[in-house]
């Protein structure tokens, strides 16, 4: 019976500094949940901007509290006997913090619709970078724009944790796909199916593409009024996804004026979705990017790292060998 573990606990919300490596109680697995030994977790926008005390920290109702929404590891318990997940299996994953407690920890309780089978070719390292990064990235590409051959696709920040996996979802399912990214992501980008890649560093995305279906937008307005931009070189009626929270707070006033199509997005803890890219992650038809290792000990600096942006693909947090 597990009953204590190792955690980052954020004490309260602030600078990365305030988390801290300590034991905790472990969590109680109950109903159809799995407890899971985690070998690896990643870090996510999200992660940074709750324990800065945004994101999602006003439903976090009691602290300390343990952040991180990604795993991978190995099962303790299943839900029943019979079940065919079994203690000892490989799986990975996502939880919804702060409803669950988080994965900066050794273990996690799981509810069992959110687990699935780890890819037998992918390492703990890779899997923990792919659930919540590729499941928003699916959501928005091949369930929200219905990504097919002929559409055109703008990506913006292509080369992050969810970029890299729209730019591959939307060249997969045939979509004509054009990415913003910086001059050193430009050759890596076109590797993974970008037919045109912009170097947002030389070129304005506005002068050089119109006539765009779907606009994936991963940025906002935080930065350069990327957001509004993005609306100039859509079609009539085309369709704009905004996903960072907080990025564009104006931003269905604008499209509306504009006239335009929008959505915001949440990610959700699918199994059935993270089940099929698991089996392209498996056959490579799709792939995860590790930019940086961080072992749990090290969380700040894994946290200063994802906030100081630039990261290719995703930052992974070592939790335990395996």
């Amino acid at each position: 019976m597990v009953t204590t573990m190792r955690a980052a606990l954020l004490r309260q919300p602030g600078p990365p500094e305030e988390f801290e490596i300590a034991e905790t109680a472990a969590p109680d697995r109950v109903n159809a949940e799995f407890l899971v030994k985690v070998v690896a977790s990643s870090v996510n926008p999200i992660d940074a901007k709750t324990r800065a005390g945004r994101g999602v920290f006003g439903a976090i109702h009691s602290l300390p509290a343990v952040l991180g929404h990604d795993f991978s590891g190995v099962v303790v318990q299943s839900p029943f006997s019979a079940h065919p997940i079994k203690p000892g299996d490989e799986v990975f994953g996502m939880v919804m913090v702060p409803r669950y407690s988080g994965t900066y920890a050794e273990y996690v309780s799981v509810p069992s619709l959110s687990v699935v089978r780890k890819p037998t070719t992918l390492s703990h390292i890779e899997a923990a970078a792919a659930p919540v990064a590729a499941l928003t990235a699916w959501g928005m590409v091949v369930e929200v724009a219905k990504a097919h051959e002929g559409q055109r696709m703008l990506i913006h920040a292509g080369s992050g944790g969810v970029g890299h996996f729209a730019v591959q979802f939307a060249s997969y399912f045939g979509a004509h796909v054009i990415a913003t990214a910086s001059t050193a992501n430009v050759a890596w980008l076109r590797s993974l199916g970008a037919t045109e890649v912009i170097d947002y560093t030389t070129t304005r995305f506005e002068d050089v593409v119109s006539d765009v279906d779907v606009v994936i937008d991963l940025i906002g307005n935080v930065h350069d009024d990327t957001g509004t931009r993005s609306l100039s070189v859509l079609r009539p009626g085309g369709l704009i996804i905004n996903v960072p929270t907080g990025s564009w707070p104006t931003f269905q006033e604008d499209v509306t004026a504009a006239g335009m199509r929008g959505t915001d997005f949440k990610v959700a803890p699918d199994g059935n979705a993270l089940a099929v890219i698991a089996r392209l992650l498996e056959s490579s038809n799709v792939r995860v990017h590790v930019q940086q290792i961080f072992s749990l000990d090290e969380i700040a600096e894994a946290h200063r790292a994802i906030e100081g942006g630039h990261t290719r693909g995703k930052i992974v947090i070592k939790v335990a060998e395996g």
